[in-house]
């Protein structure tokens, strides 16, 4: 029976901007994208949340069509769901904030529904520290998996509730600038060292186009970034990747440093559907198929034959 997942992040609407087109309000958030993601994999997977009355009765449907359990769900009447604007750049590795509108985010105390509090697997999307700490204190058991994401706005701000949160995870996924950001390395590897002195057992540091390294102990596995002919909006695709990664080990009986190494691969499918669409559009509606080519290519990606030199054998022996 697959694991129980919970999933603590964002709901919001986007104005996104980018060379390739422009949207003015479409469904987004850390955790609409990740439960998103999670729900090719396994079909118990709760998302807690806040939004206002401005939130569409439709996309509240559309989350139910995907099997995400909605009673962490809080709607707040008189109140409006966070809302950012941001454009891309032409190489799309980097934006510009137009706009953010907290709104009912200001409000957010997550509150995990009963039937969710023995949850085996938790996403803690990004969020102030002190409320991924809160999300923890009201489960009845020590999850399997804590998975945890963060942001340089929290590294910089919220140094000490950081350090508390991260003693309290196994799984911090961070992009390659906040590891270096968190630990003053710039080495990778000995940022990925000290960072799990904090806390994790397992680091995963994203690349964006050069792919993600997953470190546990002196055990290093790197993935690739999918090639894609055709890039429209890159938001979401880290929660996306986080989304699928999560929901792959939730589908596993057991959990260990193989099982991440191929939830990597996952993700990282899941992530290289969502940037081709404005949104969560593309990620709505990825058939079987699809998704068994892209992990194919995957694999065509990171497999090859190799025939050692005798020089080669000799310094080996």
């Amino acid at each position: 029976m697959d694991k129980k997942l919970l999933i603590v992040g964002v709901s919001a609407y986007d104005a996104i901007q980018s060379p390739f087109g422009k949207v003015d309000r479409i469904l987004g958030g850390s955790g609409v994208y990740s439960a998103l993601a999670a729900s090719y994999f396994q079909q118990q997977t709760g998302l807690v949340s806040i939004v206002g009355d401005d939130f569409e009765a439709t996309d509240l449907e559309l989350l139910k069509n995907h099997q995400i359990n909605l009673e962490g769900m809080d709607q707040v009447p008189g109140a409006k769901t966070f809302f950012w604007s941001g454009e891309y750049h032409n190489d799309l590795n980097t934006r510009t904030t137009l706009d953010t509108q907290l709104n009912v985010l200001t409000q957010f105390e997550p509150k995990v529904p009963e039937s969710y509090r023995d949850a085996d697997i938790v996403f803690l999307a990004n969020l102030h520290p002190a409320l991924q700490c809160q999300t923890l204190d009201q489960m009845h058991k020590r999850p399997d998996l804590v998975i945890m994401d963060t942001m340089n706005f929290w590294i910089d701000n919220s140094w000490d509730e950081l350090m508390v949160a991260l003693k309290r995870v196994d799984v911090l996924s961070i992009n390659d600038e906040e590891a270096r950001q968190i630990t003053g390395e710039y080495s990778l590897v000995e940022a990925a060292r000290k960072i799990q002195a904090l806390g994790p057992k397992y680091v995963i540091i994203k690349k964006g186009e050069h792919g993600a390294l997953l470190f546990q102990g002196e055990h290093v596995f790197a993935a690739p970034a999918l090639p894609l002919k055709e890039v429209l909006d890159p938001t979401g695709a880290g929660d996306s990747f986080a989304g699928g990664f999560a929901g792959y080990l939730a589908a596993q009986k057991s959990i260990g440093f193989e099982q991440l190494k191929t939830a990597i691969i996952y993700g990282s499918a899941l992530a290289s559907f969502t940037v081709e669409a404005f949104g969560p559009e593309r990620l709505l509606n990825i058939k079987p198929e699809e998704l068994s080519s892209r992990l194919q290519t995957f694999r065509q990606l990171t497999q090859f034959d190799i025939t050692l030199h005798p020089e080669a054998n000799a310094t080996t022996t």
